[in-house]
Parts: C-alpha cells; sequence; structure tokens
C-alpha cells in the first residue's frame, strides 16, 4: 500500500527540517491517538540520529499496544535544497506488527514565499490484510497532515545567538548612517 502527503507548512524549511527530526514533535503529531516511549537507555534523543531507535507504543497515550523501532536514515543525492528523512523500521509486536514492510519518507524543501513544501510517503505491506489496514492508515496520515499544518507556524524560532546578532547589526548599521 501506499498513502501520500504533499502539504504546505506555514514555516521555514530549516524549522520544518529540525521539527521532522525531533521526536518531541512525532509525538505532538500522533497525539492523542498515539504516544511513544523511549526502550533505548538514554531514552529519546533531542534529534533522531541515524540508526536503529526501539520504542513502546502507547495506545491513547497510555495502553501498552506493541514495541517497534524507528531505522532513521537521510538518504542523499537529492535536488538542491530538498532533505529527507527515511524511516525504515517496523513494529516487532502489536497490531501493528501486521506490517511486513515499513518504508517511511518525508521531505522537506523550501517554496519561494517563505513556506515550506513538505511531502510524505509511507509504502507499507501487510500482505493478505492490505485491504483491511489500507483506510485506517490512510486515515491516520490525514490526521498526520492536519496536525502538521497546525503545529508547523509554532516551529519558526531563532537559534540562539541570531536574534541577538541581528539586533546588533541592524543597531551597528543605523549608527553608520
Amino acid at each position: 500500500m501506499r498513502v501520500l502527503l504533499k502539504l504546505t507548512l506555514d514555516c521555514d524549511a530549516d524549522a520544518a527540517w529540525r521539527a521532522i527530526r525531533s521526536p518531541a514533535v512525532l509525538r505532538e503529531v500522533v497525539a492523542p491517538w498515539l504516544d511513544f516511549e523511549s526502550l533505548e537507555a538514554e531514552g529519546f534523543p533531542t534529534t533522531w540520529p541515524e540508526g536503529p531507535h526501539r520504542l513502546r507504543t502507547l495506545a491513547f497515550g497510555i495502553a501498552p499496544s506493541g514495541e517497534e523501532f524507528v531505522d532513521v536514515s537521510y538518504p542523499g543525492g537529492l535536488p538542491p535544497g530538498v532533505r529527507m528523512l527515511r524511516d525504515g523500521g517496523g513494529a516487532v509486536t502489536g497490531p501493528l506488527s501486521a506490517f511486513r514492510s515499513w518504508d517511511h519518507r518525508m521531505a522537506v524543501s523550501p517554496l519561494p514565499d517563505g513556506r515550506t513544501l513538505y511531502r510524505d510517503q509511507l509504502r507499507a505491506s501487510a500482505g493478505a490484510l492490505d485491504a483491511l489496514y489500507w483506510y485506517p492508515t490512510w486515515a491516520f496520515w490525514q490526521y498526520r497532515g492536519r496536525r502538521l499544518r497546525q503545529l508547523a507556524p509554532t516551529w519558526a524560532y531563532d537559534p540562539p545567538g541570531t536574534a541577538d546578532a541581528a539586533r546588533a547589526e541592524a543597531r551597528a548599521s543605523g549608527a553608520a548612517s
């Protein structure tokens, strides 16, 4: 099965890129239907590094509903300005373990107006159960898309020091006039 999203997000591409690499944003996007607990000794990282990360899935944020792993990679060879996160993991136990394969790719690229083009593709297979799983998966992806649009305006921020540097530069250019 294949599920696609193509959205315009109200934030710049750098902010969207930080967000899709963040376990905290993943948890916000799937709430309240799902939540995740890290099964790693260090807990969730701030940003997903490449490699596998073990998680427990919580239905409605409270009921354990299986274990899975997120297997993160950052494919290269993309057109200029496009950044992509790929999750090739999957569920080990629970209802989502019916998916035998899982290939989830999220890409962001800047738009001329300063917003972000977000593309999301899930290719997954549950074998004979594909017909049963397709609609709930599609519906959940639409929910994720709505949450991404809602949250995107909150992602923009000035990295530490940038706001201060911009103010100092503005003061300096005003003094030089």
